[in-house]
């Protein structure tokens, strides 16, 4: 390990630390106030994923220079998530279209063997 975390360091870091929780702050709350299963969908699956993102970033950077080397956990964390969180909402979204749930627009559903 090695000495002292530079100051401008720690502002980076605090910054990306607040930047990702304000981030996952507005999804979640996206998550209670939508009113329809694709509105609240998309909250947590774009907001959160950027603000986790930026929480990593900070962390990649904390350990990176309190460390003295490249740090890859959160590398690995980063692409694992980068790569799941819009499978897991495209998934989401195909499973509620099969099975008709409503939206608030009013929107006609899409019938079985159309697009």
């Amino acid at each position: 390990m090695t000495g002292e975390i530079p100051v401008v360091v720690e502002g980076i870091v605090a910054a990306c630390l607040l930047v990702g929780a304000l981030f996952v702050f507005v999804g979640s709350l996206g998550l209670i106030r939508m009113r329809d299963f694709y509105s609240r969908q998309h909250g947590p699956s774009k907001s959160t994923t950027l603000g986790a993102g930026a929480i990593l970033l900070g962390s990649i950077l904390f350990f990176t220079v309190r460390g003295g080397a490249l740090s890859l956990h959160e590398v690995l964390i980063s692409f694992f998530l980068f790569l799941t969180a819009p499978v897991s909402a495209h998934l989401l979204a195909k499973a509620a279209l099969h099975l008709r749930l409503p939206n608030v627009s009013g929107a006609p559903q899409r019938e079985e063997g159309e697009g």
